[in-house]
């Protein structure tokens, strides 16, 4: 590991996947709609009625997220902007933006730049 840097996860700039589009509701509320391809997605529209589109909403700390998700702001400079906004309600801050961030990546609606 000698000359390795470790890297720090907080510091990783996370880029919205060009694959999911988004909507924003009357009340900014942002709905992640991403459509279903590929063969087994097929053939559970057909047999199982299962939609082309599915639509996933947001929470109120979402959907101020979603948006913010430029390609140009660390999650430490995001969680700024979410302690901002939250105050005590987005406590423990990091911890969720983590585990928020690791959900994103997991279903590939985000890349890292």
């Amino acid at each position: 590991m000698k000359g390795k840097k470790r890297e720090n996860y907080l510091e990783r700039i996370p880029v919205r996947s060009k694959r999911v589009k988004w909507s924003v509701d009357e009340i900014g509320m942002v709905s992640l709609n991403i459509e279903n391809t590929g063969v087994f997605n097929r053939i559970a529209q057909k047999l199982l009625k299962k939609p082309k589109i599915s639509h996933i909403h947001l929470d109120e700390m979402g959907s101020f997220l979603w948006p913010l998700l430029d390609g140009k702001k660390n999650i430490i400079e995001l969680g700024e902007l979410v302690k901002e906004e939250f105050g005590e309600k987005a406590e423990p801050l990091y911890e969720r933006l983590a585990h928020y961030f690791q959900i994103l990546d997991s279903y590939q609606f985000i890349q890292w730049k």
